[in-house]
């Protein structure tokens, strides 16, 4: 693996990122919590990937690890950071048609905003994306009371409410945790995941989805949260070149090898060499 990457987005913050491999291009898109140092399923679930023939960039999202903190981290920065690591595999001629893209949990909704905004995209799987009702309100809702905690004086306050909705186990575990300070820090950066929500009920599904022609997997696990099932068939539907699948997962969490074996199986079907 080599460390040490680093793409330069279009403000001038430095998104950092591991790369492996060779073969054409997956990037891997987090989702609420996830960098590199906090998340390690998904470092592993990175090599696995790479040893299937694929380069893979595991990247820090603005406002976490080793990437810029002093930003803007607003939805339209992270799709201009992933611009800007496609525009370093362009220049090191490793880009070939595009980039597949992985995107796990609200990292899911910022890779279709991405695939939607015209990422030259490949291929894409996600898993689990969280989005509401077509055309619902919470998303919008929920990124305003975001916005709201992120510019008031209680950074716990972010955190908090950003898993309002989650199982209480998950805040109580979390608060308890010494990793508790590290989710506080990054809780300015959970503005895109709310905002990437809440774009996909901006519009009829149709409208936001219906030009994304890149064939996507919509994944979804054995044991799902149960808004998650609904979501993966409104997605399915909605996207032109789509299809659902479920995935040995539990309560949100997936394993590195499935997950690995699953993306490259599905990507050595349709990405091209």
């Amino acid at each position: 693996m080599s460390h040490g990457h680093t793409a330069i987005s279009h403000d001038g913050a430095a998104i950092a990122y591991d790369r492996e491999g060779s073969g054409p291009p997956v990037v891997l898109v987090g989702g609420a919590f996830q960098f590199r140092a906090f998340d390690p399923a998904t470092k592993r679930m990175a090599t696995l990937l790479a040893e299937r023939e694929y380069t893979v960039i595991n990247y820090d999202r603005r406002g976490r690890g080793e990437s810029a903190h002093d930003a803007a981290m607003d939805l339209h920065h992270n799709l201009a950071d992933l611009r800007a690591i496609v525009s370093e595999l362009d220049r090191t001629h490793e880009l070939g048609e595009g980039v597949a893209l992985f995107g796990n949990s609200s990292g899911g909704a910022i890779a279709l905003a991405a695939a939607a905004s015209g990422l030259p995209v490949t291929a894409m799987v996600v898993f689990e994306v969280p989005m509401g009702a077509e055309q619902g309100p919470d998303g919008a809702e929920f990124l305003a009371g975001i916005r709201e905690r992120v510019a008031g004086d209680d950074p716990d306050a972010v955190v908090e409410y950003f898993m309002k909705d989650m199982p209480t186990e998950w805040l109580e575990q979390a608060k308890t945790s010494p990793s508790w300070p590290l989710m506080v820090r990054i809780g300015p950066s959970l503005e895109a995941d709310a905002e990437s929500l809440a774009w996909t009920q901006s519009a009829p599904h149709a409208e936001l989805f219906g030009a994304i022609e890149a064939p996507t997997l919509v994944l979804v696990g054995e044991e799902t949260l149960d808004e998650m099932t609904p979501a993966a068939e409104a997605l399915a539907t909605a996207l032109p070149n789509a299809e659902r699948r479920s995935i040995h997962a539990v309560q949100h969490s997936w394993q590195p090898e499935d997950m690995a074996g699953t993306i490259a199986d599905f990507l050595d079907a349709h990405v091209p060499r």
